[in-house]
């Protein structure tokens, strides 16, 4: 995970991006103006920073400009404005900002340049090769889990059905080996399925809510609201936890 700093004049920009990174592992430093920002990037030595343009002392194209004419461009800057236009855009990027982005920011955008900025700033890594096999033999990622259902193996009741449903984690393995048991009233064995598919899917995106709710099409709230009314223990599925 990375070290982003957002400078934001607003707060409630500043608190909002903060809960979403936060929530993806990121550490988040944050600075409401050009001075802040300064001692923030020196502080931290960030791996990102998210630059508002319009700031009430110094705005963020000049520090932008500030930062490259003294070498200290050493991190992609995503800028971010209400009222930019395209001249403004085509400015900051040629003084060194790799994105723009312009708000009101969706997530999906949001996280989508973060990555984007993140992944070309990385080191490259070798890919893994399979023990015995030559360097060009590299391993295929594992395919995602399938939700189509198989028909029972032996040794389950016909009462039962196995499923590709992912529901465990144990350790950082995902199983997609879930037994539901069918003969009973549907209301629980639906909620069965659905306390598997979000406990899946919370240890798939490592505990986080916001990609979680990205993929299951649900809002935060309501996503929170349904993890209670099943009983999805979250506390186990957190970054960093021992699990």
């Amino acid at each position: 995970m990375a070290t982003i700093l957002v400078v934001d004049d607003e707060l409630g920009i500043r608190a909002l991006l903060s809960e979403i990174l936060s929530d993806e592992g990121h550490t988040i430093e944050l600075a409401e103006n050009a001075a802040q920002a300064r001692a923030a990037r020196e502080r931290s030595r960030p791996d990102l920073v998210l630059l508002d343009i319009w700031m009430p002392d110094v705005d963020g194209v000049t520090l932008l400009k500030e930062w490259g004419g003294a070498g200290l461009l050493t991190m992609p800057v995503i800028m971010m404005s209400g009222h930019g236009t395209i001249d403004t855009a085509v400015e900051a990027t040629k003084f060194g900002a790799i994105a723009f982005l312009e708000k009101p920011i969706t997530l999906q955008k949001l996280l989508r340049a973060v990555e984007q900025a993140l992944v070309k700033t990385a080191p490259p890594r070798p890919a893994p090769v399979a023990p015995g096999l030559p360097s060009y033999a590299r391993t295929e990622p594992a395919a995602g889990p399938s939700l189509g259902m198989s028909a029972a193996p032996s040794g389950h009741s016909a009462g039962s059905l196995a499923g590709h449903l992912p529901a465990s984690h144990h350790g950082n393995a995902l199983t997609s080996e879930q037994t539901f048991e069918l003969d009973r009233p549907l209301r629980e064995a639906r909620d069965a399925f659905e306390k598997s598919y979000f406990e899946f899917h919370l240890a798939k995106e490592n505990g986080s809510m916001t990609r979680v709710a990205e993929k299951t099409g649900l809002e935060r709230t309501h996503l929170y609201r349904k993890l209670k009314q099943l009983g999805v223990d979250l506390s186990r599925n957190k970054r960093g936890a021992g699990s």
